[in-house]
């Protein structure tokens, strides 16, 4: 049997239910995507939007994970960007961790994108680099999923039209955990 449990890469608690202590509050919760049963989660994409130079920046606007069937999940997703790399961990690992890269409030005049990249463990581990962007600072490794992640629900704030769009604004997991 396989109980539940949930973390969200910006806090530093591993429970079966959380409210998240964010960086930033933007943008709504989607629903929570799960892999099929009895699978886990063994590699990640991301979708995001490159620096427009003077223009609003958005940055990472989706996190899709790949579950070990071929099936891909994701919960709700920013409308700019372009999907990047597959990264995978090696046959027989699965992801474990991840963390993000958040750029803090910008203030009133300046361009807000959150969260930037997002880094995954296996659990080899080996940790697999996303290909986002590189503002913001990278948040601690808070929790793991010794048993790997099964599910994933992510905070979009909607697009904001001629305001500042900072689309993916928080991530959190479910951890899958084996019962004797």
């Amino acid at each position: 049997m396989v109980k539940l449990m949930k973390f969200v890469v910006l806090t530093a608690v591993l429970c079966c239910s959380l409210t998240p202590i964010t960086a930033i509050y933007w943008g709504d919760w989607g629903k929570v995507e799960k892999c099929p049963k009895n699978q886990v989660a063994v590699g990640f994409s991301l979708k995001t939007e490159r620096e427009q130079g003077a223009g609003d920046d958005s940055a990472l606007n989706s996190v899709s994970l790949k579950c070990a069937g071929g099936t891909w999940i994701y919960s709700t997703e920013g409308p700019k960007g372009i999907w990047g790399k597959n990264f995978m961990c090696a046959e027989g690992s699965w992801l474990t961790s991840c963390k993000l890269r958040v750029q803090s409030k910008q203030g009133a005049s300046h361009d807000d994108s959150s969260a930037n990249n997002l880094n995954c463990k296996c659990s080899d581990g080996v940790t697999l680099n996303g290909d986002g962007l590189s503002n913001g600072k990278w948040l601690d490794w808070k929790s793991t999923c010794p048993d790997g992640i099964i599910g994933i629900q992510t905070r979009v704030e909607a697009n904001q039209g001629e305001g500042d769009d900072s689309a993916l604004n928080d991530v959190s997991f479910t951890c899958a955990v084996a019962t004797d």
